[in-house]
């Protein structure tokens, strides 16, 4: 229920669908005389819309997020487990052409697959299922796996937990196939998903590494107009406000110890 529930929450606050959904009530308001207040929703919706596409506040609200964790200062000695979690590949695509198409988030598949070459002892565990709501589309795991085999990583290396929908799981169930003193693990997700990921994966007993990947901001931005690529910019701001309510809510709802997790 849980996973359904926040699936169509954001359908609907995702900053383009907040936006449509004020306009468009603005404009009904308006036919129904209610003009004063129609006019209010839909110049709320206009503004959400443009911050979000117009203006650099999504990269000012991933910024945090990003530098939460940080790579450690030094290689460690020995990985036993390299963890990447889903979320680089397309899903519909890859299964449907039997490929590994990677996303903007492919930096996941390119750096473990530079750790699996360092740490060549390492196991390299493929956490994610299918995050849709219907249809059927290959497992992401499935998809990973495809792309890591195809750049000559042993099959026998690779472990797949490849029924998780969200993170909750991704950590849950990566817990349980790997048991406990599974060793030193390594964790590779996007940087702005690391704080949630690491929160998860403690909370599922697990001590990870953190290694983040797939940066959006240089961590230097100042608010202003950024009229260059506003569908960046609106992309940007909807991912910052995901991990933002989903780090408050899995807080509040227990699932996490700290809305923003220390390093």
């Amino acid at each position: 229920m849980f996973f359904v529930v926040s699936k169509l929450f954001w359908l609907m606050v995702q900053p383009i669908s907040l936006s449509f959904g004020l306009v468009l009530l603005g404009g009904l308001l308006v036919t129904w005389g209610r003009r004063r207040f129609g006019l209010m929703l839909g110049s709320a919706g206009l503004m959400v819309l443009g911050l979000s596409a117009f203006t650099s506040l999504g990269f000012l609200l991933i910024a945090p997020l990003e530098d939460r964790f940080v790579r450690p200062a030094a290689m460690p000695q020995s990985v036993t487990n390299i963890v990447m979690l889903g979320g680089a590949t397309v899903g519909r695509v890859s299964a449907a052409r039997a490929v590994a198409e990677l996303n903007e988030a492919g930096d996941r598949l390119v750096e473990t697959l530079r750790l699996a070459q360092l740490y060549p002892q390492s196991r390299i565990v493929l956490s994610g299922g299918s995050g849709a709501l219907g249809g059927e589309i290959e497992a992401e795991a499935v998809t990973a796996e495809r792309f890591f085999v195809a750049m000559g990583i042993a099959p026998d290396r690779v472990l797949l937990e490849d029924q998780s929908r969200n993170t909750v799981e991704n950590a849950q169930l990566t817990a349980a196939l790997l048991g406990p003193g599974s060793g030193v693990t390594v964790l590779v997700t996007s940087a702005f998903h690391m704080p949630r990921a690491v929160g998860l994966f403690r909370a599922a007993g697990m001590t990870v590494i953190a290694w983040p990947v797939n940066y959006r901001s240089t961590g230097a931005e100042i608010i202003g107009f950024d009229l260059v690529n506003p569908v960046l910019n609106l992309t940007t701001t909807g991912v910052a406000m995901r991990e933002w309510i989903g780090l408050l809510v899995y807080a509040a709802t227990g699932r996490i110890e700290s809305p923003f997790p220390a390093p």
